[in-house]
């Protein structure tokens, strides 16, 4: 079983909409994705702050949990989105590089060249997100494939 991930910028009070939405990236700004778990959530938040594994797993409880649907809602934490918005091409580069190497994300076929690309949109989003006065949300929903 793979897991659909949706990382969109949304205001805090669409959380329930965005939950029970089947596409959240066709109705908010956001990008798409496959197998974006909680755990490589927690590895790029731990990247970026310098936060131990365990204590950036600890931001990632869900906001939403949708009965109907199954799929869980994260709000990214302002201290990613803020570093997020920071990265410049080489900085996107180096980080790519350590997460590519990392246990959760080195397991699957998550290359340095897939990771540099989410990166450089996650850092788009974040700052069209920051622009809006909206935060970034990581929708998930498992696949039954």
């Amino acid at each position: 079983m793979g897991i659909l991930t949706n990382i969109v910028a949304a205001e805090d009070e669409e959380i329930e909409a965005l939950g029970e939405s089947l596409d959240p990236a066709s109705e908010w700004s956001g990008i798409a994705l496959r197998d974006l778990d909680t755990a490589k959530v927690a590895t790029l938040h731990s990247l970026l702050t310098g936060d131990l594994f365990d204590d950036a797993l600890a931001h990632y409880e869900p906001v939403y949990v949708s009965a109907s649907e199954g799929a869980l809602v994260l709000r990214l934490a302002d201290e990613v989105m803020e570093r997020l918005m920071t990265l410049d091409e080489e900085a996107v580069a180096a980080i790519a590089a350590e997460l590519a190497a990392t246990e959760e994300f080195e397991s699957e076929p998550w290359d340095e060249t897939v990771v540099a690309a989410l990166l450089s949109e996650l850092a788009e989003l974040a700052r069209l997100a920051e622009s809006q006065g909206q935060a970034l949300f990581v929708w998930m929903h498992p696949l039954r494939t």
